[in-house]
C-alpha cells in the first residue's frame, strides 16, 4: 500500500517537473501593451474589425507599424485615437457608418404568393427556394440578421415584415450584413441627423417583372441617373445604385423615381409650392 502511494506520488512529481521544464522552454514573452490596448477596446468581440475578437485586434495593433487599415467599428474614432496615442502610431480617420436595409418589399408592396413552413432561418429558406413572393431578391423576413446583432439594433417590424435598424444602437459591426443571404443589408455613411438617400431595392429583374412582384421595385429606367448633378447614380443589371461617397443629398432623384424605389429619411418635410391661378385677360 505504502509502496503504491510512493510510486504514484513520485510519478506525479516527475510529470509536474516535465511540464514545468516544457513550459519554461516554450514560454513566449508577450508584449504588456497588448493587455493595455485590449482594455481600451470596447470588449464586444463582435468581429467587426475583421479579427476573431478584441484580443486578436489588440495583438495586431501592437505588432504592426502601420495601423491605418485597422479600425474598431464599435469603439469608433475616439477609441482608435486613444489607442494611437498610447502606441505612438498614426491612425486613419474614418466616418461613422450605419447599417441600411435596402428592401422596401413590405407585405403591402410585395404580396405573398405562398407560405413557407420550414425551419425559421433565412439561410435555410434561401437555399431551398426563391422565396414566398414574386421577388427572389428581396428580404425573406425570418430575422437571421436580428439574431446576429449583439447590440439590439435590429428588430423585425411585425407590420411590414422587414428588419428595422436603430441608428442609435447600431455600431456598424457588419454582423447583419454577413448574416443576410440575400445581401440586402449594406453599411453606408452615417450622415448628420440620420439623413439617408438610397435605392431601397436590390432586384435585378427586368422592369416589368420587378414591378409585378413589388410595387416599389427599381425598374432600371435610368431617370434618376440622368437628373443627378453629381454623377452619384449608376444603373447596372436593371438596378440603380447611389454612391454615398458622391451623393450630396439634393433629393432630385427621389422626385424623379417613378416607382418610389429611392427613399429619403431624416429630411424636413418638403415645401408645397402652390401654383398661382392663371387670370384670363378680359377683352376690351
Amino acid at each position: 500500500m505504502i509502496s503504491t502511494i510512493l510510486v504514484v506520488g513520485g510519478l506525479g512529481a516527475l510529470l509536474a517537473l516535465l511540464l514545468f521544464l516544457v513550459a519554461k522552454k516554450f514560454y513566449v514573452e508577450e508584449d504588456p501593451r497588448i493587455d493595455e490596448v485590449e482594455k481600451i477596446l470596447p470588449g464586444a468581440n463582435c468581429g467587426g474589425c475583421g479579427f476573431a475578437g478584441c484580443r486578436a485586434m489588440s495583438e495586431a495593433l501592437v505588432s504592426r507599424d502601420d495601423i491605418s487599415a485597422l479600425y474598431c467599428p464599435v469603439g469608433g474614432g475616439d477609441c482608435m485615437k486613444r489607442i494611437a496615442e498610447y502606441l505612438g502610431k498614426a491612425v486613419a480617420e474614418k466616418e461613422p457608418m450605419v447599417a441600411v436595409v435596402r428592401c422596401a418589399g413590405s407585405c403591402d408592396n410585395r404580396p405573398r404568393t405562398n407560405q413557407y413552413n420550414g425551419a425559421q432561418s433565412c439561410l435555410i429558406a434561401s437555399s431551398l427556394y426563391a422565396g414566398n413572393t414574386g421577388c427572389s431578391f428581396g428580404c425573406i423576413g425570418l430575422g437571421d440578421c436580428t439574431l446576429k446583432c449583439e447590440f439590439d439594433a435590429l428588430h423585425m417590424n411585425p407590420v411590414t415584415g422587414l428588419p428595422e435598424v436603430d441608428e442609435e444602437k447600431c455600431t456598424a459591426c457588419g454582423a447583419c450584413v454577413k448574416a443576410c443571404p440575400k445581401m440586402i443589408i449594406e453599411l453606408r455613411k452615417k450622415a448628420p441627423k440620420g439623413r439617408k438617400i438610397y435605392v431601397s431595392c436590390v432586384s435585378k429583374a427586368k422592369g416589368a417583372v420587378a414591378r409585378k412582384a413589388c410595387k416599389v421595385a427599381c425598374i432600371g429606367c435610368g431617370k434618376c441617373a440622368k437628373v443627378c448633378p453629381f454623377d452619384a447614380i449608376t444603373v447596372e443589371n436593371n438596378l440603380a445604385y447611389i454612391d454615398f461617397t458622391k451623393c450630396k443629398m439634393c433629393r432630385k432623384c427621389v422626385l424623379e423615381c417613378p416607382t418610389g424605389a429611392i427613399v429619403e429619411y431624416g429630411f424636413p418635410p418638403r415645401k408645397v409650392v402652390e401654383s398661382e391661378p392663371q387670370q384670363t385677360a378680359k377683352a376690351e
